[in-house]
């Protein structure tokens, strides 16, 4: 028995959290990170890294979608959602999808250094918490990939 392959809307939504992304790295100059919280079929919450621009460590693009729904919601729990991120959650990010109660998270890349959806860590579904979190990675692995990895060479290039 294999795993289900990623849905058309699975696509869409990660298609716009690439989207995001790239303006994280054109717009702002930051880290090519976008991310896009989905509710019942509505898009909740967006967000992009934006640590650097708001001089905020904890501004990464997950946190910033979650902060956007709480406040559209009203309401720091979000059950049944899923978050579409380019990179795999860091342990940070991770733990505020736990306490907020994310049903699923769809990442591209994998993080190989910090990632914290089984890359590195085990933090989404981890028996130590009451919540766990479905993980599925590889939706748009490469073109997620792609944009880091061309971040990162123009950056060593200008230094």
């Amino acid at each position: 028995m294999g795993v289900t392959p990623f849905s058309a809307e699975d696509r869409a939504y990660m298609q716009r959290a690439l989207e995001l992304a790239a303006h994280a790295c054109d717009g702002d100059g930051e880290v090519p990170v976008g991310a896009v919280l989905v509710l019942d079929g509505k898009v909740v919450g967006e967000g992009w890294n934006r640590n650097i621009t708001l001089n905020d460590p904890s501004a990464h693009a997950e946190i910033c979608a979650l902060r956007e729904a709480g406040q559209r919601l009203a309401n720091h729990r979000l059950p049944g959602a899923t978050l579409f991120v380019t990179l795999e959650p860091c342990a940070m990010c991770a733990m505020a999808l736990v306490h907020a109660r994310v049903a699923r998270v769809v990442y591209g890349a994998s993080d190989p250094k910090t990632g914290a959806a089984g890359s590195v860590f085990d933090t989404l579904t981890s028996e130590r918490h009451n919540h766990r979190v479905e993980v599925r990675g590889g939706l748009l692995a490469e073109e997620s990939a792609a944009l880091l990895r061309a971040f990162f060479r123009d950056r060593r290039n200008s230094q």
